[in-house]
């Protein structure tokens, strides 16, 4: 993302996340699109919507203002969320101590919130967009747990992503993306980076969660977040960002919860 907003505007980046994701599927998509009835293709739609379309945004929009890192930490809300919305809208059973490790999370949730440098303080609108994002995280994963365990995974991505292809192509036309100089090396660059994104960390991606998601569950799968704010910590660093002792020991708190929760 952050390559991709070196020459281009947030929402071109999102956009071309979501087309080029689109258009790698496209060949799956086309072959099973007619094996749907319409309320089916409307919950794969919404499910694309929740679980990539309108994050992908939110998160660009995040990261032209505040760290990569710092939003990898926040989206470890999701596994937290994720049981609490599983519990109260999509009847997930859960047991009455594991509300200790939902306490802990929502604890080191607000820590991580507030934690964070004091040159992101002033930002604060920006990181919550990432919250919103991890809330629509939350909310695909039981949805596509309860409503679409049917369907494989690689038919959810890529008839939803089908769809996402129009209001994406709108987008850029809109922002004037195809305006731009394709001599110009930067924008090459820019685009690049959003075409990585989108067939590495959207299509494929998103498949192998949902695989993960059909055969573990919806709270076992939200537990790839573990790993996420590692990896991105260790890119953000090699960037020079910086992270706040606070801001880590949110995450630890975070982490905690979940585990206990979970266990």
């Amino acid at each position: 993302m952050k390559a991709g907003m070196k020459t281009l505007s947030p929402y071109q980046v999102a956009s071309l996340r979501m087309l080029t994701a689109g258009i790698v599927l496209l060949p799956v998509a086309l072959r099973k699109v007619a094996a749907f009835n319409f309320k089916v293709h409307m919950q794969m739609l919404l499910s694309g919507i929740l679980g990539s379309f309108i994050p992908a945004f939110l998160f660009c929009i995040a990261e032209t203002k505040i760290a990569s890192s710092l939003a990898s930490f926040l989206n470890a809300f999701t596994p937290i969320l994720t049981i609490i919305f599983g519990i109260f809208f999509f009847g997930r059973p859960f047991e009455k101590k594991g509300w200790t490790g939902v306490i802990i999370g929502l604890v080191g949730m607000t820590v991580l919130f507030f934690g964070r440098s004091s040159a992101e303080n002033s930002y604060m609108g920006y990181s919550s967009l990432i919250i919103i994002s991890t809330i629509f995280y939350s909310l695909n994963l039981n949805f596509v747990g309860k409503y679409l365990h049917h369907v494989g995974s690689v038919t959810i991505v890529s008839i939803a992503f089908l769809y996402l292809a129009i209001p994406s192509l709108i987008v850029l036309y809109a922002t004037g993306y195809f305006q731009h100089s394709f001599a110009d090396k930067g924008v090459w660059y820019s685009t690049g980076a959003s075409t990585i994104l989108g067939v590495f960390g959207t299509a494929l991606g998103t498949i192998f969660y949902y695989k993960l998601l059909k055969e573990s569950g919806a709270l076992f799968a939200s537990l790839v977040t573990y790993g996420i704010p590692f990896v991105a910590l260790a890119w953000g660093l090699l960037a020079g960002e910086s992270v706040t002792l606070v801001a880590l020991t949110g995450l630890a708190i975070i982490l905690l919860g979940v585990y206990l929760a979970n266990k």
